[in-house]
């Protein structure tokens, strides 16, 4: 044993300039295994690094056991954490991984790669992904690879580190982490210290902000577990500063949206493994167009840190405010696609359409883009026809829509028990009319009150409706969102704007006459869940059980949906449903002793259907424009 401890701290001090005098004390006093020659470069160090063991050692005595026994869990952890990057595994390993993109064709900003990797001389690179595919893991490392980075450490699930492909992934870089690590403070400890190396190694880091796959399209609250992780490692450590580099990924379609939006409704996730892989693999046979790969703007980590715990009441918040920031980057570098402006087209008519009427509808919609000089992915020109019979072609031939041809022309609408999947493709640009949607809200709000200050209750309505929406939607800060919202105002209200005082009938015929209508193509369906959820509150008289609550809304949800109380059964999903309670918890509407509690429930329903008729408004305006 003894010789076997003195090779491996050989082995040490040869790869890392370490020797083994100071690793065989710490392996001794905490129960560490000393490095070996399988271990990764920065397990080696970690190992080394006295600072490590006492930080264990405390550890131990706060959790009261034996310090050699939380010694050789850390150690355990940290092997079953280790990556590394093998030139031979990885070539293997970045074969596969363009094999099991082949349905798609990538396209990368080319430019933004350019000034990545000027940056990536000098400074650790944190690609922050908005996650829609299991693709995802798989393009980020290829995209930086193909753009003469260092290739990045990426994490990912420990769901998905079966054989034979764990441990070949692992080789290739990518760190497998535990989901839920409350309960396993030495493994939360191993971790925290794992990544503080990567980022003294100035290793690239890449990661879902998510932490998860979406469900609906859109991009999911941000995940803060590595983030928090990386900022301690950049304010603990000199020196150490990283750069958050914002990615989208958005593709033209998806063989794994029906599996997703099946998941949202509440269906059995299949368990990861062989034979999942293989069914995986053998989908992507099919051809779905294009993948997209854009990046955002850098974020600076220990310059954002620094300003942030400057603000005594910003401190407190700041993993949450970095993490926020980052997806409101990710969106803002999201370029809107055509499948998602054609799905966003049939879904708001709910009817079978022409090209022609499809070019009708979508054309205002395209004013709206190059007004606001948002990206269309592609470059394709969405009022042109051949664009759109193309897109239009492409969602038949996937099965989302259906193609009427026995006629004196052809129409196409959603197919049957596909609604969900083309809310999905909408939803990936959902994003880029939010603003627009509370714009028209809030400009109907003020047309209808009678108070003649028109921007003041514009104003303090698209903030209202802000608040109301800040878990399903990342928006910029306060003064600029209220930039954002004051020239969305002028944009379909002015002159009237310009006045301080607006006639209410001439503003609500400006806001009819304006195109295009977004509010009940944007916001109903999330404010439709929370229709559901707000009246099931409102009527429950027994202790709160978010289970028991979920069924009832599920079930009065596909009542609602038959009735055409609400206008798909896309609302009727946990994954809104989940979202709609988040604020009302934030309002604390669930559990409270407050005597006031059913007054408050009820106000929040009123509040809900309040702006739901507000929104019917905008859909009227919609329909008359159309007529």
């Amino acid at each position: 044993m003894a010789d076997t401890a003195a090779r491996s701290g050989s082995a040490l001090a040869r790869a890392r300039g370490r020797g083994a005098k100071l690793v065989l004390p710490l392996a001794s006093k905490v129960g560490l295994a000393p490095a070996g020659a399988a271990d990764g470069r920065e397990v080696a160090q970690i190992l080394a690094d006295e600072a490590f063991g006492e930080k264990l050692a405390t550890l131990a005595e706060d959790l009261g056991r034996p310090t050699r026994q939380v010694g050789a869990e850390a150690g355990a952890h940290l092997r079953e954490m280790s990556a590394t990057h093998s030139a031979g595994t990885g070539a293997a390993f970045r074969r596969f991984s363009q094999w099991l993109a082949r349905a798609h064709d990538v396209y990368v900003d080319e430019e933004s790669i350019a000034r990545l990797r000027a940056l990536d001389r000098q400074h650790s690179l944190l690609f922050l992904f908005s996650h829609r595919s299991y693709l995802d893991g798989a393009l980020v490392p290829e995209v930086v690879a193909q753009g003469r980075m260092s290739m990045p450490f990426t994490f990912g699930g420990a769901n998905l580190n079966f054989f034979p492909m764990g441990g070949i992934a692992s080789r290739s870089g990518v760190i497998f982490i535990k989901r839920s690590t409350s309960d396993i403070p030495v493994y939360r400890q191993a971790l925290r210290s794992y990544i503080a190396q990567l980022l003294k190694n100035k290793a690239n880091l890449a990661w879902s902000i998510e932490g998860g796959r979406t469900r609906t399209g859109k991009l999911r609250p941000p995940a803060f577990g590595i983030m928090r992780y990386v900022c301690d490692a950049v304010t603990e450590a000199d020196g150490v500063d990283a750069l958050i580099v914002p990615v989208s990924i958005v593709y033209d379609q998806l063989h794994e949206v029906a599996m997703m939006t099946s998941e949202a409704k509440g269906a059995q996730k299949r368990p990861e493994d062989l034979r999942w892989l293989y069914r995986f693999a053998r989908e992507q046979r099919q051809r779905l167009g294009r993948a997209y790969v854009d990046f955002g703007e850098p974020i600076s980590l220990a310059q954002r840190m620094a300003e942030l715990q400057a603000d005594e009441a910003a401190a407190p918040y700041a993993i949450e405010r970095i993490a926020l920031e980052s997806c409101h980057r990710i969106n803002r570098a999201t370029p809107v696609t055509a499948t998602a402006i054609v799905s966003m087209a049939i879904l708001g008519e709910d009817r079978a359409l022409s090209l022609a009427q499809v070019q009708a509808t979508v054309a205002p919609i395209a004013d709206y883009l190059a007004e606001r000089g948002w990206r269309v992915a592609g470059a394709f020109n969405l009022k042109e026809r051949e664009t759109l019979r193309r897109t239009l072609q492409e969602l038949v031939a996937s099965g989302v829509l259906v193609a009427y041809d026995g006629g004196t022309e052809t129409v196409w609408r959603i197919a049957p028990d596909k609604h969900l999947v083309a809310a999905f493709y909408r939803n990936t640009a959902i994003h880029v009319f939010v603003d627009r949607a509370i714009g028209e809200l809030a400009l109907l709000a003020a047309a209808e009150s009678d108070s003649g200050d028109f921007r003041a209750v514009a104003e303090a309505e698209a903030l209202r409706l802000r608040e109301l929406l800040k878990f399903d939607f990342f928006f910029s800060g306060r003064h600029e969102f209220g930039s954002d919202i004051d020239a969305e105002l002028r944009q379909v209200a002015a002159p009237s704007a310009s006045r301080r005082k607006a006639d209410a009938a001439e503003l609500r015929s400006r806001l009819a006459s304006t195109r295009p209508h977004v509010a009940h193509l944007v916001l109903r369906p999330f404010l439709d869940a929370y229709h559901i959820v707000a009246d099931r509150l409102a009527d429950l008289d027994v202790p709160f059980s978010e289970a028991e609550f979920l069924d009832d809304c599920v079930a009065v949800g596909q009542q609602w949906s038959l009735q055409g109380r609400i206008t798909s059964d896309e609302s009727v999903t946990l994954e809104l449903f989940k979202t709609a309670l988040r604020l009302a918890d934030h309002r604390g509407l669930l559990e409270s002793d407050a005597p006031d509690l059913d007054k408050r429930r009820e106000a929040f329903a009123d509040e809900i259907e309040q702006t739901m008729a507000r929104i019917d408004t905008i859909a009227e305006f919609h329909r008359a424009g159309r007529a």
